[in-house]
């Protein structure tokens, strides 16, 4: 267990750690493990270079080897943070499979995107709630893979809508509602929860078909899922977590 995640038990530490353990070279990688581990502790501004420097057993001139500044630091770990993201997504919908119908598709995006909020959260959380720390040129671009990831969602729910399978008159508003309620996972999880990352995405997936399903039930939507009726269904076991 190496320096930036000395504070965190075995399950924590390879949670954050497997977030970035494709970003090279070690030092670097170390320096935003630490990055990240600080950021969320103490936020974009409680943090100085020397706390960063100082988890990833480096001096703090050895964060400049690798990094411009700070928000430099801070860009590219939600930068890397928000590609995963999108990746993620798309992944989600190629896995449902190419003669998937639009709850398939919904359920596999939302369950895969709340199971990396959860299992890693330390990530999630910096990326998801200190944007304004960045520089507005790095803001837009990280901007515009947001809107990305939103896309995927308002493409899905307004195929739905416009088949029959979902009854959602606002896209808008509920692609926002349904991303908030993933994006909120990194805010509390694991506290209070015994779901896994796993069980926590199964029980999203659910919600998310219950919001856009047509009134008098979730037939439609839970039907085309291979769900069951969606009444008395219970696929929303708990378990534990996977990252500080």
């Amino acid at each position: 267990m190496s320096k930036a995640t000395a504070g965190l038990d075995e399950t924590q530490a390879r949670g954050l750690t497997e977030a970035w353990e494709d970003f090279g070279p070690p030092s670097a990688r170390r320096l935003l493990i630490a990055a990240v581990d600080a950021f969320a502790a103490r936020g974009y501004h409680g943090t100085s270079t020397r706390d960063i420097a100082d988890r990833a057993g480096l001096s703090p001139a050895g964060v400049y080897v690798h990094f411009a500044s700070k928000e430099d630091l801070f860009y590219r770990i939600t930068l890397i943070g928000h590609q995963q993201t999108l990746r993620n997504a798309l992944l989600a919908v190629d896995s449902a499979g190419p003669d998937a119908g639009p709850a398939e598709r919904l359920r596999a995006v939302v369950e895969a995107q709340t199971t990396w909020q959860a299992r890693h959260h330390t990530t999630a959380r910096v990326v998801e709630y200190d944007l304004p720390s960045l520089s507005p040129e790095h803001y837009e671009e990280v901007g515009a893979l947001r809107r990305r990831i939103a896309a995927v969602v308002h493409g899905i729910l307004g195929e739905g809508a416009r088949r029959g399978e979902f009854d959602v008159p606002d896209v808008d508003g509920t692609t926002l509602a349904l991303l908030s309620m993933v994006t909120d996972v990194a805010r509390w999880y694991p506290s209070n929860s015994r779901q896994s990352p796993e069980e926590l995405g199964k029980l999203y997936g659910d919600l998310a078909l219950r919001m856009a399903a047509p009134h008098g039930g979730a037939g439609g939507a839970f039907g085309t899922a291979g769900t069951g009726t969606g009444e008395g269904d219970d696929d929303s076991t708990d378990g534990g977590a996977a990252e500080h």
